[in-house]
């Protein structure tokens, strides 16, 4: 095997100096050796990807689809997207200039980042969340501001956001993930359009990760691009919604003249994502089979989530209810303390459940655990049941 030029490693990318190890993935891969385990670690839906979207990838191969598309997506799949925002949250994107097709919604996050960064931005990032925002970040030369929302429910609230903007005035954008990961906190109607309102007397992008819009379990989901759409670049694709994951489909969405640079950032770096899935998330976004498929599925996490709220509350576990997404960010019992790491590395070892330490979520998750609850009823029962003895035996 041959082994790098040792000189070659300081002509790399210096601001990967800046990064820390991958902890979710990192931690699973450990977990995932432990013999019996079960785990609650990834948010990998446990859905097979429905009917209809399997046949119309099945149809794009057959009728030799292979080609390059356009950069920016299929005309079909774009003016899917364009429908599908229209009839479940009222916005209007015109999909030869204002939407991009990206390879999940992991690419379209790098892209928009790309778009807007120069060396030294910061740009203002709500915690506990998805470190991806950060690591790309920094990657770019940006600073990531860290703004700590646990003290209000995981919810940035105008009056925290314009006290962290009295600090850093010249943020370049803001990051907002809702429903959230890994918390499953979202935002009522009334409580996005006060932050759209503080936000709008800015000059702050948002990019706006509703990847998870489609599983709000009481009421519904209200995109920050209804108040502010002239600000707004959107996040979203079929991953979750329709647990298409490895089909890679996402889909960024925002005004023309930001669109731009966006799309063009997304086309440099793939070109465009592959027929056969695009034509699958034609199905998906566009039909009432996908429409169906997603409702089923959000039926079946709420459940889910019912049972394993009231099981862990019964344990001694604190956490805000989610209402969307499949995660629970639960505050481990007192009485072990606030080291998350600890409890999740002994809770995978002793009581064969792993789930992800909320200290690698970024400010306001020490002491918290996520938990996935994007599997069966019958494993979330028996991976309660072992927490349940591991608590109980630390009593």
């Amino acid at each position: 095997m041959p082994a790098t030029k040792k000189e070659l490693l300081t002509n790399l990318n210096h601001n990967f100096n800046k990064l820390t190890p991958g902890g979710i993935r990192e931690f699973d891969y450990k977990a995932s050796s432990i013999p019996g385990i079960i785990k609650l670690t990834l948010g990998e839906p446990d859905f097979n990807v429905p009917a209809a979207m399997k046949e119309a990838a099945i149809a794009s191969i057959n009728a030799n689809d292979s080609h390059y598309a356009p950069g920016t997506g299929t005309p079909a799949l774009r003016k899917a997207i364009a429908h599908f925002m229209a009839d479940r949250y009222n916005l209007d994107y015109d999909p030869d200039s204002e939407i991009a097709v990206t390879v999940g919604a992991t690419e379209g996050i790098y892209a928009s980042l790309s778009a807007i960064i120069n060396p030294g931005d910061e740009i203002l990032v709500t915690t506990p969340t998805f470190p991806l925002y950060m690591v790309v970040t920094k990657i770019l030369g940006g600073t990531p501001v860290e703004i700590d929302t646990s003290a209000d429910n995981f919810v940035l609230t105008p009056a925290k956001l314009q006290a962290v903007l009295a600090k850093h005035p010249h943020a370049k954008g803001i990051i907002l993930n809702y429903p959230s990961n890994p918390t499953g906190v979202t935002y009522t109607a009334a409580q996005i359009k006060a932050l759209a309102e503080a936000i709008k007397a800015t000059n702050l992008v948002v990019i706006a990760d509703e990847i998870y819009s489609e599983l709000v379990y009481d009421g519904p989901h209200t995109s920050i691009a209804s108040f502010i759409p002239e600000q707004t670049l959107i996040l979203n694709g079929a991953s979750k919604s329709h647990a298409m994951t490895g089909y890679r489909i996402g889909f960024i969405a925002g005004p023309q003249e930001l669109m731009k640079p966006v799309s063009a950032i997304h086309a440099m770096m793939v070109t465009a994502a592959s027929d056969p899935t695009m034509a699958a998330a034609v199905a998906a976004f566009d039909t009432v089979e996908g429409k169906t498929a997603t409702l089923e599925m959000k039926e079946a996490y709420k459940q889910r989530r019912n049972f394993v709220v009231e099981v862990l509350k019964q344990l001694g576990f604190e956490m805000t209810t989610p209402n969307g997404a499949f995660y629970i960010f639960a505050k481990i019992p007192t009485q072990f303390g606030n080291d998350d790491l600890k409890f999740a590395t002994d809770l995978a070892n002793e009581g064969k459940v792993a789930v992800i330490p909320g200290s690698f979520f970024g400010a306001g998750g020490q002491g918290y655990v996520r938990i996935s609850y994007a599997t069966s009823m019958e494993t979330l029962k028996q991976a309660m049941d072992n927490i349940a003895a591991f608590v109980n035996k630390e009593d």
